[in-house]
């Protein structure tokens, strides 16, 4: 990041989340001289989403607002809230809903990323005159001159690396970001955060989805319908219904209350005892069914991936070897992939991986870097 012409830094942003992350993020950006301000979205309300608030507040609640506006007057910044509820609902929560309505698994944290921090926050943003956006995200950005293409880098902090959920970014939104945290460990921002004084500096973090407050996905599915009423885009195209819990064979041997209800590789909730452990392996939502097997049954080696974003080239013109991450928590493992037509790949593991699961995200690495994602579509049997 330099200068800009006049001799004064750029205007940053810093989406302010009540975390230590963000925080530690300002802090870092201010202490090196660059105008900060600190932008804190307001996603939902508590009375649309329901659950149990968690003690230390998620994202978006009432006590983590206050954080971060505590750490922006300690820091000396400016502090605002910007109200994003109804584009969180269209862009994450409606689409959140309707995926699980259809049998898949969604990931609204990445789709936040994409349609919300880096599309309407960015709009706030630049009501504000600011150059660029950051945030506390552990991941790192290099521009490469050889192709004329910034990069998106996986983050020092392994453990920590977020840059899976970062597959969305364009190549301008990636010129226009900052990753002040990229190149420090979390026990380094812990311990920072407490030297520098900032408030939050140990304070727990939340591992659930924000909105879904008690982390009860079907409660969440159900009530939410259920405010929406008739008019609503997603009430009457899907509805909660009971269906067949089949075995391989094609045998009905359950039933379950709502494919939206359950994710590939689910054990519990099945209610099944036939002596030994069974998971969900297929959801077909045409068919209103769910398909349960053994463990082994999990193992599969060949998806789609739909919707691709690339980041460290235009297109796949090739087959191409690389790693594949499906999963948050997932090891990236080897593979290939193969484009098809659009924006669509084949890819196929070198060694079958456990619960592939349509919805959640491919993202594919060369060592360090992100080559791009997308959403898995269906499996392919071989």
């Amino acid at each position: 990041m330099s200068n800009n012409p006049e001799g004064k830094k750029p205007l940053v942003v810093v989406a302010m989340s009540g975390g230590v992350d963000s925080s530690l993020a300002a802090f870092l950006l201010h202490q090196k001289g660059y105008p900060v301000v600190g932008l804190s979205m307001k996603l939902w309300d508590f009375k649309e989403v329901g659950g149990q608030l968690h003690p230390d507040g998620h994202c978006c609640s009432l006590e983590s607002l206050n954080d971060a506006r505590a750490v922006c007057l300690g820091i000396g910044i400016p502090h605002y809230v910007v109200d994003l509820k109804g584009d969180f609902k269209k862009e994450v929560i409606s689409n959140f809903v309707e995926e699980y309505l259809a049998g898949r698994t969604p990931n609204p944290c990445i789709i936040c990323n994409t349609r919300i921090k880096w599309e309407s926050l960015w709009k706030k943003a630049q009501a504000v005159g600011a150059d660029y956006i950051a945030t506390g995200h552990y991941a790192r950005i290099e521009f490469d001159r050889k192709p004329n293409r910034f990069l998106l880098i996986k983050g020092v902090d392994l453990t920590r690396d977020q840059s899976y959920a970062l597959w969305g970014l364009t190549q301008e939104d990636l010129s226009r970001t900052i990753f002040p945290l990229g190149d420090l460990t979390k026990k380094q921002v812990r311990v920072w955060s407490k030297e520098y004084g900032l408030k939050v500096a140990e304070k727990e973090e939340s591992e659930e989805i924000c909105f879904v407050t008690d982390n009860d996905y079907p409660r969440f599915i159900k009530e939410w319908l259920e405010r929406q009423g008739p008019g609503s885009r997603i009430q009457g195209q899907e509805k909660i219904e009971p269906g067949p819990i089949l075995n391989l064979k094609g045998e009905q041997i359950g039933k379950h209350k709502s494919i939206s209800f359950y994710t590939i590789g689910q054990r519990k909730g099945l209610k099944i005892a036939v002596g030994r452990p069974l998971y969900v392996v297929r959801i077909d939502a045409e068919k209103n069914a769910i398909y349960i097997g053994e463990n082994d049954d999990l193992l599969k080696s060949s998806f789609e991936v739909n919707n691709l974003n690339w980041i460290a080239f235009d297109e796949l013109d090739k087959e191409m070897e690389c790693e594949i991450k499906i999963r948050y928590q997932h090891v990236p493992q080897k593979g290939r992939i193969y484009p098809l037509t659009g924006k669509n790949v084949m890819v196929k593991f070198n060694h079958p991986e456990r619960a592939i699961t349509p919805g959640q995200s491919a993202v594919f690495y060369r060592g360090e870097v992100v080559l791009g994602g997308g959403v898995i579509g269906r499996l392919i049997e071989e």
